[in-house]
């Protein structure tokens, strides 16, 4: 906006529209910004698997359909938007002291998904808009009889009892999520521990910010004390209340944890978390990281070889050792780190992509057929990977095979949101691939979704 909102008094119709679009507003704050960066680690993305199958399993969801991903952005926050994704932002993982209270924030977030909220936030959203639009009608008949006092008391009880009505909706399904995340930890037999610390934080969050907690009327979520009280006793009674969380586990947060500090932070942030004088795993994989981000290549690899030497097998520490000597400029030292990672961990299609991306770096004549190799496989596992379909295209139009590089670049685009392009190559690789095989038919649904909303954008643009 081009001033604030307390800049100058709204007259009684822009009022109306403003709290008109703040509802609104308010009930698309849990779709994903396109402007928010997504995270993609292998590691970490193993780790999200591993600790939320147990309670997708106890939410009686398939576990092929639900998805862990990690946006950068330091607040502490999680949401789901439609479909069945988890959103977890880079904050609330710097803000956990362990596994177990990551397991409650998904517990949390897959309530929402089986209760269906993505869905039904827009019932609470229509009865809320009703009330709005019906004390508007009211108001301005009012105004028009001559009692504009009268008419404007109506718009703002019409306006507060719309934004109640919302507030209280949404602390429903927050409610409504606790009770099924509770009961997803006690049938998983996941100690729901972790769930209660984390919002013990969330109290003391705000209490910092000196939020008052005797009303919860204006918010969207219940007070965290209220959640605590409300849950406690449920947990405390299932037999895995004191079960302890599994070593192998908490290492893996520990690293997952460090290595996220270590990409995130300023350096000098990162050292002050993890000192030098610290030589645990995690406080070398954090500092490995960190020289990294300070252009120190010997210093980070200095360290990634201290991580070898006690984990010579480690897939992931291998990983990062390839990926700094590739964004490092050596991207022909990186092969070995990276074939050996690929090796040991060949389920992992990013660290494939990482690899094929280094072959193609080398600008080697004789890389190119192994990349292409490399990265057919690692699309064949996640073909949601535009990074993954860039490098390919890049080997497909060395060969000279341009329409199946076009294809792949429609891929990316396609995947990267931006319609335009993704038909525009989609076409192309449809003029130079035989009719009617996979990748014809796959070049054609490309052209034709992105026309699609091609068309709506368009459509939206002429209403307005």
């Amino acid at each position: 906006m081009s001033e604030p909102l307390h800049a100058r008094r709204p007259g009684i119709f822009r009022l109306g529209r403003w709290c008109l679009f703040l509802l609104l507003s308010v009930t698309l704050a849990t779709e994903p910004a396109m402007a928010q960066s997504i995270l993609r680690d292998a590691e970490t993305e193993s780790l999200f698997h591993d600790i939320a199958d147990p309670l997708i399993a106890a939410g009686h969801l398939n576990p092929k359909s639900v998805q862990i991903v990690l946006i950068q952005d330091d607040s502490i926050n999680a949401f789901v938007a439609t479909g069945q994704t988890v959103y977890i932002h880079t904050g609330l993982i710097a803000a956990a002291d362990n596994a177990n209270e990551v397991q409650g924030v998904i517990a949390h977030e897959l309530g929402h998904i089986t209760g269906g909220h993505a869905i039904r936030i827009q019932e609470g959203a229509k009865v809320a808009t009703g009330i709005m639009l019906l004390s508007l009608i009211l108001g301005a008949a009012a105004m028009a009889a001559g009692s504009a006092e009268g008419g404007a008391g109506i718009m703002a009880a019409g306006q507060q009892a719309a934004m109640g009505k919302f507030l209280a909706f949404s602390r429903d399904q927050e409610s409504s999520a606790d009770q099924a995340g509770s009961s997803f930890l006690n049938t998983a037999g996941i100690s729901g521990k972790g769930m209660i610390s984390f919002f013990k934080k969330l109290q003391n969050l705000e209490y910092r910010l000196a939020i008052p907690q005797e009303d919860a009327y204006a918010r969207t979520h219940p007070l965290s004390g209220e959640r605590i009280q409300a849950l406690e006793a449920n947990l405390k009674a299932s037999p895995a209340w004191n079960k302890p969380i599994d070593p192998r586990l908490e290492e893996r947060f520990e690293r997952v944890k460090a290595k996220l500090v270590g990409y995130i932070n300023d350096p000098r942030r990162t050292f002050i978390l993890y000192p030098e004088t610290d030589h645990s795993l995690s406080a070398r994989y954090a500092r490995a990281y960190a020289w990294h981000k300070q252009a120190e290549v010997e210093k980070s690899t200095s360290e990634l070889d201290s991580l070898l030497r006690d984990r010579p097998n480690d897939p992931f520490f291998l990983e990062l050792k390839g990926q700094v000597l590739l964004e490092s400029g050596r991207p022909e030292e990186a092969l070995e780190s990276l074939r050996e990672a690929v090796r040991r961990a060949p389920d992992q299609p990013l660290i494939a992509s990482l690899l094929g991306h280094a072959l193609i770096a080398t600008e080697q004549p004789g890389n190119y057929d192994e990349a292409k190799k490399v990265l057919k496989a690692a699309i064949n596992r996640d073909n949601s990977n535009p990074f993954a379909w860039y490098q390919l295209g890049i080997v497909y139009d060395h060969e000279g095979d341009s329409a199946r590089a076009a294809l792949a670049t429609a891929e990316r685009y396609n995947l990267e949101g931006v319609p335009r392009l993704a038909m525009v190559n989609a076409q192309m690789a449809l003029q130079g691939i035989p009719n009617n095989t996979p990748d014809w038919l796959r070049a054609q649904d490309i052209a034709l979704v992105s026309k699609s909303e091609l068309d709506k954008d368009k459509h939206h643009r002429d209403r307005d």
